[in-house]
């Protein structure tokens, strides 16, 4: 079992009120109070440590909440959530993201912005209280102490850095409430104290190892300072190259320690995506899951599965027929690509138990007919052309399937028999992985070199890529110096980082976010590359300033 999930069960014991769900969001949550009176134990301080956690799990990754994922993967060009039928209209915040016309005061926007400084606030709550007790009353040593409050400080910088690239110009808040109404910071100085605060704490928080699975660590900083440096140019208007690669070297060289042994690229493209994903040596911070003990699971099935998904894999948990792949995307894969047939969904479905067809249910336009994804997004069923945002059906687009949460109860993969997993539901969602290390350090590489590859950018790129291909196939897709041009790079994350929260800051640091068209999407306004404050913070507090073209 996990380090971190036998400290989260300790903890629960001994504090169920820090354990609250993440659900209600309240306004003006930095200036939100946490108990002060419970910090008279080690438990009980290891439960304000590990508490941000578990509120990360629902502002970092697709929870089925208005976090960061949702404006950062559904404004790109690779996912979208599309009407289909009677279902996902939704008041049309999917539509407002994929076209880049979201309101000032559109509610998904201030439920990102309250989650994350909800979030940092209950980094700043125990920072404060940690610093201030004496080693003896808390029941730790002062090389603990020293190691929380480092370990708390990183990953208040992750919230502030992730908080930056969606609002631009924020607020920085390092006290809880105070100052009561903070003032909105430029861009640069936010990425200025960011950076600050990793380097100021990277050597206080302890190697990554398994102890520190789900948890910040010196892995995890190094990782924050390659995007901090990788999107510096877009930030701040200096570009930082040179430190990009430093602190990626940090990782690939293996020294800020690793979950498994000394950390490196995974031999093959699942390693890092099956429930077991704990075991896999290139994860550097993750959102950690242990359903069989703590009853944590991964939130992600609501976002992406069909209404019976669990036919088709074998488990307990459906969702809400929700994100799709744009249409065009999965033809960008070469058929030989092992990334296309293991990480997304497509074709007619069968059944997990018995290898029958997965029958849709519920009274939709495929209701008893086979499940059948396909790479389009229109009324099919209704003899339709069209295709927008408005027009889907339920079958409409190409699904996830990089994620895998194993399957509980038996079942038939190519008519062999396989017994229920064991480690069913407990797949915990990278938040970064060395394989984004090596993009990173190549790009650098590369926008160094004036846009053309270098042949160590190249041997990064073909390292990973490689992966996806069998010994046969590889030579005709491996990349050269010629091959890999910017254009090819940014195509070639995308296939690479698909579903993993990467793609609007991907696409604004290549110049192509308010540029580009694709499918449905026309270009959009520069000043679309910063989502607005929210009026409603900006109710709240006169200080905030909105950003420009709002």
């Amino acid at each position: 079992m996990r380090k971190f999930n036998k400290i989260i069960l300790s903890a629960l014991i001994v504090a169920p009120v820090l354990f609250n769900g993440c659900t209600k969001l309240d306004e003006n949550v930095y200036s939100e109070l946490v108990t002060d009176n419970y910090y008279n134990n080690k438990n009980e301080v290891l439960s304000a440590v590990l508490r941000p956690y578990t509120h990360a799990n629902a502002w970092s990754t697709p929870s089925g909440q208005d976090g960061y994922w949702r404006p950062a993967e559904l404004s790109g060009d690779q996912l979208a959530w599309p009407t289909k039928g009677r279902h996902g209209e939704d008041g049309g915040k999917w539509k407002r993201l994929h076209h880049h016309s979201w309101l000032v005061d559109d509610g998904p926007l201030n439920n990102a912005w309250s989650l994350m400084y909800w979030g940092m606030g209950l980094c700043n709550d125990p920072i404060e209280n940690i610093g201030k007790r004496s080693i003896i009353d808390m029941g730790i040593t002062q090389q603990e102490k020293d190691a929380f409050v480092g370990e708390l400080k990183l990953l208040r910088a992750y919230h502030y850095l992730k908080l930056m690239d969606l609002f631009g110009n924020i607020p920085i808040v390092t006290q809880v409430g105070i100052p009561a109404k903070p003032e909105t910071k430029p861009r640069k100085e936010v990425f200025d104290f960011v950076e600050s605060e990793i380097l100021a704490n990277i050597n206080q928080a302890p190697k990554l190892s398994r102890n520190m699975i789900g948890r910040m660590s010196q892995a995890g900083a190094y990782a924050m300072l390659v995007e901090l440096y990788l999107n510096a140019e877009v930030w701040t208007g200096t570009a930082r190259w040179d430190d990009c690669i430093a602190a990626a070297d940090k990782l690939i060289n293996g020294e800020a320690g690793g979950q498994n042994g000394t950390m490196s690229l995974d031999p093959n493209i699942t390693d890092q995506f099956k429930p077991t994903n704990d075991l896999s040596k290139e994860v550097i911070f993750s959102i950690a899951y242990e359903f069989r003990i703590a009853n944590s699971q991964p939130s992600w099935t609501g976002e992406f599965y069909h209404f019976q998904q669990g036919s088709i894999y074998g488990g307990a948990r459906n969702g809400n027929n929700g994100v799709v792949v744009v249409p065009g995307n999965y033809t960008k894969y070469n058929d030989a690509d092992l990334r296309k047939s293991n990480w997304l969904l497509a074709g007619p479905q069968i059944r997990f138990d018995n290898g029958q067809p997965a029958l849709a249910q519920g009274g939709n336009e495929y209701s008893d007919e086979q499940i059948n994804f396909v790479d389009e997004i229109r009324r099919a069923k209704a003899n339709s052309t069209v295709s927008n945002m408005s027009e889907g059906e339920e079958n409409s687009g190409i699904r996830f399937n990089k994620y895998k949460l194993g399957n509980n109860i038996p079942g038939l993969v190519d008519g062999v028999a396989v017994a229920p997993d064991l480690n069913y539901n407990c797949t915990d969602w990278n938040l970064y992985r060395l394989t984004w290390v090596y993009f990173a350090k190549a790009e650098a590489l590369m926008r160094k070199n004036n846009g053309l590859a270098t042949a160590e950018a190249v041997q990064l790129i073909n390292d990973c890529k490689s992966r996806a291909f069998s010994a046969v196939d590889w030579p005709a897709n491996a990349y050269t110096t010629v091959t890999l041009t910017l254009d090819e790079l940014l195509n070639e994350r995308g296939r690479e980082f698909i579903f993993e929260g990467f793609r609007r800051n991907d696409l604004i640091r290549f110049g192509k976010f308010t540029t580009s068209a694709w499918w449905d999407h026309v270009p959009s306004a520069p000043f679309r590359n910063l989502f607005p404050i929210p009026q409603i913070q900006r109710t709240l507090n006169e200080n905030l300033s909105q950003n420009p073209g709002y």
